[in-house]
């Protein structure tokens, strides 16, 4: 496709969850709904199109031992891409992968910086592993590297107890949450179980992650706050293996983790009743592959959300809660093209037609 190509996408283009029109152009990377004057050259495309997927929580630079090399983050990027997810919250890294922003064939990624954890607390080479008195200075280091996220460890395995326990005392968080805020950046938290939830709420956090831990007492006010969730399904699906790995030395926490996960689709079900902010993510990149975005929507479905509020986490509503544009006038042309309306079936997602990339089919 050369350079002064017109993209011509015709046939349903979903701008919104209940809003189509007929036809779009990218003339120079850009969305027009104005057919472009004197075009010498143009490609047709056709079928049902979604803005770029969003993926709201995956780890481009990462695997299971740390930080990998540029190539294998570029092959995570890539996978990304062909599944139809061109917005990325990458949400924690310990690689640096500002040089994705320059190339035009990649997903776009807002990067949260590297996880913030207590002393031996997560994942080996995963984080910055602190003290509560260094947290507000690593959280203001984060909030300058990244695209306006900080990541933290809510909870974790404490070893001592044997089980889940919060990682930050209230007045910690409190003062990083502030620091992040101040420095125009948002703040998600890792947590899995129940303890944590209420004082990070109160502290003033934005999203937590996972978010198995929601129960009627802390889900109203994650409500009353507009505390969105992504709850990872795909990722929680693998608790019953690890509790079966920890179960010999930790059979507190291994029991824990099984309840955490008979419940998962009662706890998303409940929090999106209440109101609460429901966004896809995948968790990606540490013990996942990457390319999972149409499984997390159809988990989402699974749990009882309506398919087109399904649909809106990873399309329009995640879009503009993460501040991007979707299929508007001057946006950039990142889009997916299907076979079939998605609206009507979610699982549609898992085979896209074509995917276009600042008007570039790549895909």
């Amino acid at each position: 496709m050369s350079e002064d190509m017109v993209l011509h996408v015709k046939g349903r283009i979903l701008v919104g969850p209940e809003e189509a029109r007929d036809e779009l152009w990218v003339v120079g990377g850009r969305i027009t709904f104005t057919r472009p004057p004197g075009a010498r050259e143009v490609r047709t495309v056709e079928g049902w199109a979604l803005p770029g997927l969003v993926d709201a929580h995956c780890h481009v630079g990462l695997d299971r031992h740390g930080p990998v090399a540029a190539e294998v983050a570029e092959k995570q990027a890539l996978t990304d891409r062909d599944a139809g997810a061109l917005l990325l919250r990458d949400a924690g890294s310990p690689s640096d992968t500002r040089w994705m922003g320059d190339r035009d064939d990649l997903p776009r990624v807002i990067r949260a910086g590297r996880h913030i954890a207590r002393t031996r607390r997560y994942i080996r080479n995963y984080a910055h592993e602190i003290e509560p008195d260094q947290l507000v200075a690593y959280v203001g280091q984060e909030a300058r590297r990244g695209d306006g996220w900080v990541k933290l460890v809510g909870d974790w395995i404490d070893r001592g107890a044997g089980d889940l326990t919060p990682c930050w005392p209230r007045e910690a968080v409190e003062a990083a949450i502030a620091e992040a805020h101040r420095l125009g950046a948002r703040v998600t938290a890792h947590c899995f179980a129940e303890d944590s939830l209420r004082d990070l709420v109160e502290a003033g956090i934005d999203c937590v992650e996972h978010a198995t831990g929601l129960t009627e007492d802390t889900i109203p006010l994650f409500a009353e706050r507009g505390v969105a969730i992504v709850p990872t399904l795909v990722n929680i699906a693998t608790f019953p293996d690890l509790a079966a790995g920890g179960e010999a030395k930790f059979p507190d926490w291994s029991a824990h983790m099984r309840r955490l996960y008979e419940r998962r689709y009662d706890t998303v079900r409940s929090a999106w009743d209440a109101g609460i902010p429901v966004f896809v993510g995948t968790d990606a990149g540490g013990s996942l592959p990457h390319g999972l975005v149409a499984a997390e929507v159809t988990e989402l479905v699974t749990a009882g959300i309506p398919p087109l509020d399904a649909l809106s986490a990873t399309a329009w509503g995640a879009r503009d809660w993460l501040g991007r544009p979707g299929l508007t006038e001057g946006a950039p042309g990142d889009l997916v093209v299907y076979a079939s309306d998605p609206r009507a079936d979610v699982r549609v997602l898992a085979a896209p037609r074509r995917v276009v990339v600042g008007g570039k089919v790549v895909a």
